[in-house]
């Protein structure tokens, strides 16, 4: 059966959703929304997603537009019966966590959240494989990549922490490398190590933003489990993403974006073909009651993060500038930042307690219990 899907925010990312759809063969776009002009459409366009639902009556709703706007669209999407779609991060608060998974129940609906690399094969062989590591002694995540000046220029709300009063979701934690987070939560979640308690993170700038492009977060689970995540947008040598858990039996290492994989005992990551997309995963939750692979309740560990690191009494990151800091054109490089990350993940220690020079004391607080 084909269902009727329309697309809320078609440019940008948006982009890929088009494809995706288009390309399903068990759905049919049947409108677009975005505040900006779109590119050869493919169906009726909208620059408002309430005019839109009202006139096409989608049954499934891809939802794509800047994070702090997610909340009222989804709201309005389950308002007219449609299961959801929904971008990462998902929402920007444990409240907007709270009062959306009661939309949910209250409608009967379905929310996949676009985290699609826990829809991999190779995840799903990682994380089952977790137990032949024995007891887990940390788990280490590093990403290292470049933005440039235009990647800060590309929206209003980028950079940002408020636009119009309301909190924005961006920075390398909670949005471009928030794969990261999830990921390695998950690796948490599933190694039995209970909820994340506590947190630790230094988060660092080297341009003239209100957000991190560069940030460690140590985040310490129930059972004591720790585990550090070191991702920056200043980067060296690129590196996609790596989750790596460690145990008494071993360790065992897993490239996200790209699913490729080393398990214990294998020193050279190998490819694991096989990837289930979002939106099938839905269209077959749909059909016939499939388990969604990443539903709204997956992602709460990771809202208790996010809200930890975005809340108003979080100051602003540290400037990194002067010897540090290598500018060549659009691009800012923090001088040595590789090393740093992989000691930082390998060790599970922040910068400042490795004695790392520009380092600054790490802001710490108690998660909540949810």
């Amino acid at each position: 059966m084909t269902a009727r899907v329309a697309l809320i925010g078609a440019n940008g990312h948006g982009q890929w959703h088009r494809r995706a759809i288009r390309e399903s063969g068990r759905a049919r776009l049947v409108g677009l929304a975005d505040v900006r002009p779109v590119d050869s459409p493919e169906a009726p366009v909208f620059t408002d997603h309430r005019a839109l639902l009202a006139e096409t009556r989608p049954e499934v709703v891809v939802i794509c537009t800047p994070p702090h706007t997610h909340l009222p669209i989804a709201l309005d999407a389950l308002s007219y019966g449609c299961d959801l779609l929904l971008e990462k991060p998902p929402v920007t608060s444990l409240a907007a966590h709270g009062t959306l998974t009661a939309a949910l129940t209250a409608s009967g609906r379905a929310c996949q959240v676009g985290f699609q690399a826990l829809g991999s094969t190779a995840w799903a062989r990682f994380r089952d494989a977790l137990p032949t590591l024995g007891r887990l002694t940390g788990i280490g995540a590093v990403a290292s990549w470049r933005r440039d000046d235009v990647y800060y220029a590309r929206a209003p709300w980028a950079g940002r922490r408020s636009v119009d009063g309301r909190p924005v979701v961006d920075g390398a934690l909670v949005n471009p490398l928030a794969h990261a987070v999830v990921q390695a939560l998950a690796t948490g979640t599933a190694a039995g190590a209970g909820r994340p308690r506590q947190l630790a993170v230094e988060r660092y700038r080297v341009r003239d933003i209100e957000v991190d492009d560069t940030a460690f977060a140590r985040i310490t689970f129930d059972s004591g489990l720790h585990l550090l995540v070191a991702v920056t947008l200043a980067g060296e040598d690129f590196v996609a993403g790596e989750i790596e858990a460690r145990g008494a039996e071993g360790r065992a290492l897993l490239e996200y974006p790209t699913d490729r994989l080393a398990l214990a005992g294998e020193t050279t990551l190998t490819e694991v073909p096989g990837r289930t997309d979002l939106l099938t995963n839905l269209l077959d939750h749909r059909a016939d009651g499939t388990p969604l692979l990443v539903p709204l309740a997956a992602t709460a560990d990771f809202t208790t993060v996010l809200e930890a690191l975005t809340v108003p009494e979080v100051p602003l990151p540290h400037l990194l500038n002067g010897d540090t800091v290598t500018v060549d054109g659009g691009h800012r490089t923090i001088t040595g930042i590789n090393d740093v990350l992989r000691r930082a993940a390998a060790t599970l220690a922040l910068p400042s307690e490795m004695g790392v020079a520009w380092s600054v004391p790490p802001y710490r607080r108690r998660l909540p219990v949810t």
